[in-house]
């Protein structure tokens, strides 16, 4: 199977047009070329499973438009998607924040979708996407490092309950990178996919290991990559990987 993990940043764009004329300024417009350029180079990937950080869900930012749909319905997969902060958020009253989700698209043979949420932090949204062989967890973690490690404590305790084989990817924004989250993945029984530590951000000039695809022990990862593809500021993570067996006990 085939795994696309990718922040695309609400389709916004990159560069030093972004930050014109305030910095930030591109948060609050799309780019509709952005979308289409996004959404090509994803469906050439033929990916069965596509996890999408930062989306816009139809915010007036992105013109009514609703960039999974847009993009799952180019690939033919089902989406799944949510707003990305807590349910109790004062953020689910602002306009346009409250359309800032996370999304699976997969291609047919979902089993089951869940939501869940941290205890602590901005971004709370864990989604869990049951397949027949695998449960795939998509998070975005805080930018803060405490809440970053309480989210990770919360993530293990979740990941403990699977029955099945377990892929946990998203933006973990860890600024010193796995090393950051080895304690987790020890406890959890994870490994990183991206065994060199390759940088995914920012785009134009990868520095720090943000995104991670980590898997369980009855996972073969048969490819790894971090294409060069400068849409958002993080690049894409493609892993291909192959479920080997079921779930065995810690």
């Amino acid at each position: 199977m085939r795994f696309v993990l990718y922040n695309i940043r609400y389709a916004t764009g990159t560069g030093p047009a972004f930050h014109l004329p305030v910095p930030g300024a591109g948060y609050l417009r799309t780019n509709r070329r952005v979308l289409e350029g996004i959404t090509q180079f994803i469906k050439g990937l033929e990916p069965d499973i596509v996890g999408l950080v930062e989306v816009d869900t139809g915010s007036i930012r992105s013109g009514l438009v609703n960039q999974a749909k847009v993009i799952a319905d180019s690939l033919g997969h089902y989406s799944i998607y949510q707003c990305k902060y807590g349910t109790a958020s004062f953020n689910h009253l602002v306009p346009i924040v409250r359309k800032q989700a996370n999304a699976f698209l997969a291609s047919p043979g979902v089993k089951g979708e869940r939501f869940h949420y941290f205890d602590s932090g901005i971004k709370r949204l864990i989604i869990e996407l049951e397949l027949q062989e695998v449960c795939v967890f998509l998070v975005h973690l805080s930018l803060k490092f405490r809440h970053r490690h309480d989210q990770l404590r919360n993530l293990h305790e979740l990941i403990k309950q699977s029955t099945k084989p377990v892929i946990v990817a998203g933006d973990f924004n860890t600024f010193w990178g796995d090393n950051e989250i080895y304690l987790f993945m020890e406890a959890s029984g994870l490994k990183s996919a991206n065994t060199k530590g390759l940088p995914s951000y920012p785009s134009r000039t990868p520095r720090k290991e943000l995104d991670f695809i980590l898997y369980s022990r009855d996972i073969e990862i048969t490819r790894f990559d971090i294409p060069d593809v400068r849409f958002s500021d993080h690049l894409p993570l493609v892993c291909d990987f192959n479920v080997t067996g079921t779930r065995t006990a810690r």
